[in-house]
C-alpha cells in the first residue's frame, strides 16, 4: 500500500491505474477511523479494481474552531487499518498541499444546505463540497462510496456531482453501528465512561420512533422524540426533524413523500452526536 503526501505522486499513481484500465474506487475520510470506514473499504474492493483512501481534516468543514482542534489524528494506526482490509492507496495530504491558497468557491445547494446541520454549523457543507470537488478532481474515480449515518451530507454530494457533472457514481452504505446500537463515529472515543453508557439510548428512541410512526403524524413524533432526549440528564438535543429523504424539507404528513427519514442531533456531555433512522 502506498502513501501519498502531494497532489502530483497521487495524480501519477491515478494516471497509470487508468492506463491499465483499473476501476478506482475511492473512499474519503477525516481519518480516526473505525470499522464504519472499514465497511466503505470493504464495500468498494467488491466493485473496483483499486481502492483509494483519503485521510485529511478538512479546515473549512469546521465552523467551531475547538472542534478542529480536538479532532483525532492517528494516521499511522488509520494506514495500518486501511492496510489490513486491502487499500491500495492512502492521500494524506497537508492543509497548505490541499489549501495552498484560500478556496473562496461558494455553492448552491438550496435548502438542501439550509436546513438541519446546515442551518446548526453555517458554512459547512460549502467546506464539504469545496474539498470532496477537490479530492474527485485529484484521485477520478469511477465510484465514490460514503456512509449514510451523515444523511445530508450525502444528499449535499449527490447535489454537487450533478452541478458539476462529476463523472462518478456515488455508492450510499448502511450506517454501521456498534452491538449497543451506537452509531460508529470519529467523536465517540471522546465520550466519558458514564455517556457511553447512556449513549445507545440515542438508537433506542430512533427505533421506538420508527415503531411509533402509524400511531403519530410527523409533528406529534417530532416532539416525542425531543421530549424523550430531553428525558436523558447528559443528553441536550439540538434538533430532531423528519424530512422528504430526498428534498430533505420536513413533512407534517406522511402522504407528503415516499420516503421520510428522522434525523436527530445532540450532544452528550460536550460530545455533538449525530443518526437518522429510515421512518417510511
Amino acid at each position: 500500500m502506498n502513501i501519498y503526501k502531494t497532489i502530483a505522486e497521487t495524480k501519477k499513481f491515478v494516471q497509470h491505474c487508468h492506463q491499465n484500465q483499473l476501476k478506482i474506487g475511492f473512499v474519503p475520510t477525516m481519518g480516526a477511523l473505525h470499522q464504519g470506514h472499514l465497511s466503505l473499504i470493504e464495500k468498494a474492493k467488491t466493485e473496483n479494481d483499486i481502492i483509494v483512501a483519503s485521510i485529511f481534516v478538512n479546515p473549512i468543514q469546521f465552523n467551531n474552531r475547538e472542534d478542529l482542534l480536538k479532532y483525532p489524528r492517528t494516521l499511522d494506526k488509520d494506514a495500518a487499518m486501511l492496510q489490513q482490509v486491502g487499500c491500495d492507496a492512502i492521500f494524506a495530504p497537508s492543509e497548505n498541499e490541499m489549501y495552498p491558497e484560500p478556496d473562496t468557491t461558494v455553492y448552491e445547494f438550496g435548502s438542501l444546505a439550509e436546513v438541519m446541520e446546515g442551518k446548526f454549523r453555517p458554512g459547512h457543507f460549502n467546506g464539504v463540497a469545496v474539498v470532496v470537488k477537490r479530492l474527485f478532481d485529484i484521485v477520478q474515480p469511477d465510484n465514490a462510496y460514503f456512509g449514510e449515518k451523515d444523511y445530508q451530507q450525502l444528499q449535499i454530494i449527490k447535489s454537487l456531482v450533478k452541478q458539476k457533472n462529476i463523472p462518478v457514481t456515488i455508492i450510499p452504505c448502511p450506517i454501521v453501528r456498534e452491538t449497543d446500537g451506537l452509531a460508529m463515529s470519529s467523536r465517540n472515543i471522546r465520550l466519558t465512561e458514564v455517556e457511553r453508557n447512556v449513549a445507545p439510548f440515542i438508537y433506542k428512541t430512533l427505533l421506538q420512533a420508527k415503531e411509533k410512526a402509524n400511531q403519530f403524524n410527523p409533528d406529534e413524533l417530532l416532539h416525542w422524540v425531543i421530549n424523550q432526549i430531553k428525558s436523558q440528564p447528559l443528553m441536550t438535543p439540538e434538533y430532531f426533524e423528519i424530512v422528504d429523504a430526498t428534498t430533505l424539507l420536513p413533512i407534517s404528513n406522511w402522504n407528503e413523500c415516499e420516503h421520510a427519514i428522522g434525523c436527530i442531533a445532540l450532544f452528550l456531555g460536550s460530545v455533538r452526536l449525530i443518526d437518522n433512522i429510515g421512518l417510511k
